[in-house]
């Protein structure tokens, strides 16, 4: 019997069945469905997980905690190997106050090296990095939070206007005092702005922070202690950043500076446990969805043994002319087969759509529900099939409709020759 015979035997009992079979194969899409949809929702969540863990972090940085850290020790980080770069910043820990054309504000005045922060990509708006002691890049909401000083202190209850200058080339005042004092020291520093930082990729982050070459630390030091007498008194406290020269080299990095005592953390490792947790969500996911599979294989399993029962004269007068009982075992399971392949292919077109309605519905309706119309503009996947999940859906769905097909096909080969021809037509 011939390939293209086999497949007319299995078309003709297919078109006599086209009631059943079309129940059966919508029992193995709506199975084969319920798997991809309810998995994708376990690969979106990830997805999104990632993404916010990302956004606006790079994946080679390593977090080094020490309360001993100093510039001695930097040195001796950036000669390690794997090491592309080594960030210290440190910041001013008493009260500061700037002033730029009657404006003032409080801004945090942050040190680095930036010939170290240049290799790692510091984010600019606009303008470039200091070259100079006295030249700082400022933060995208600094002109934000500069207050005219005559309409604060005039009118109380109305919004103080905002600086609404260009800020590159523009240069500001900035003084330092103790928080337990009213006044600030009197020495002044005068400051140029070449740049201004990029802006934080969330929108509830404000950077205000004044970003200072680490040249000029001596001279604010100098200005911290003629007028702080207690010795142990720091003004700059930092931590520092390490930067891997790739991502694979990241672990192997963060793992010689624990071994050395250092406390860090590193984007990675939080990556690699993220990966873990959700591997196993997934993978319950894809349980779950399988037995809605099992549950359709039961209408497979009956439409296949009612083929038997009703082909039994056609499997008798096959045996008579010389069928081999593994050509009737495999006419069956190809119908099978055939069954569980067009549900499949139906249930991914299903699949892709509900994915795509989903991503565009859900955020409206759980929006609505919490009454927060900034929810709609956050940036989160609800579905994603990559085809990875396809293709584990269809081995399954294929898989259980040949393995439903398997007991009524090797009936079928048990059919008595004699008592099969007797049977009425």
């Amino acid at each position: 019997m011939q390939f293209n015979d086999q497949i007319d035997f299995v078309r003709q009992h297919i078109k006599k069945n086209k009631l059943r079979v079309f129940m059966t194969i919508l029992a193995a899409t709506m199975g084969t469905a319920f798997l991809i949809v309810l998995a994708s929702v376990g690969f979106g969540i990830h997805d999104t997980m990632r993404k916010e863990i990302l956004d606006n972090r790079l994946v080679n940085q390593v977090e080094v905690y020490s309360s001993e850290m100093d510039q001695a020790k930097v040195e001796e980080l950036k000669q390690r190997d794997h090491v592309k770069a080594v960030v210290f910043r440190q910041s001013v820990s008493i009260n500061q106050q700037t002033d730029l054309d009657g404006f003032i504000g409080s801004h945090n005045m942050t040190v680095t090296e930036f010939q170290e922060e240049a290799k790692v990509g510091f984010a600019l708006q606009e303008g470039r990095l200091p070259e100079n002691n006295n030249e700082v890049v400022v933060g995208s909401h600094f002109a934000e939070s500069l207050i005219e000083m005559e309409a604060g202190d005039s009118d109380q209850e109305a919004e103080p206007p905002t600086y609404k200058e260009p800020l590159i080339g523009k240069q500001f005042t900035y003084k330092m005092g103790l928080f337990e004092e009213k006044e600030l020291f009197p020495e002044e520093t005068t400051l140029t702005i070449v740049g201004i930082a990029k802006e934080p990729a969330k929108d509830w982050v404000m950077d205000t922070n004044i970003y200072a070459d680490a040249a000029i630390m001596p001279e604010l030091n100098q200005i911290f202690i003629s007028h702080v007498e207690d010795a142990d008194s720091q003004l700059f406290y930092g931590n520092v950043n390490v930067y891997a020269d790739n991502l694979e080299n990241v672990t192997a990095v963060s793992k010689a500076l624990k071994d050395e005592g250092y406390s860090v953390y590193s984007i990675a490792d939080q990556l690699e446990q993220l990966d873990v947790f959700f591997l196993a969500f997934k993978a319950g996911l894809v349980f779950v969805g399988t037995i809605a599979i099992l549950i359709a294989s039961i209408g497979i399993f009956n439409t296949m043994t009612m083929a038997v029962t009703e082909r039994t004269r056609e499997i008798g007068v096959m045996k008579a002319i010389g069928a081999s009982p593994k050509l009737i075992q495999r006419l069956f399971l190809m119908e099978s087969a055939w069954i569980g392949i067009v549900g499949t292919i139906i249930a991914v077109a299903i699949s892709y759509g509900v994915s795509f309605i989903a991503n565009i519905v859900l955020p409206i309706i759980v929006s609505t529900a919490l009454g927060e119309e900034e929810f709609t503009n956050l940036d989160i996947t609800f579905s994603i099939i990559p085809w990875q999940l396809v293709i584990i859906a269809s081995v399954i769905s294929i898989t259980v409709a040949m393995v439903s097909g398997w007991r009524p096909a090797r009936k079928a080969t048990k059919i008595d020759v004699i008592q099969a021809l007797r049977q009425e037509l």
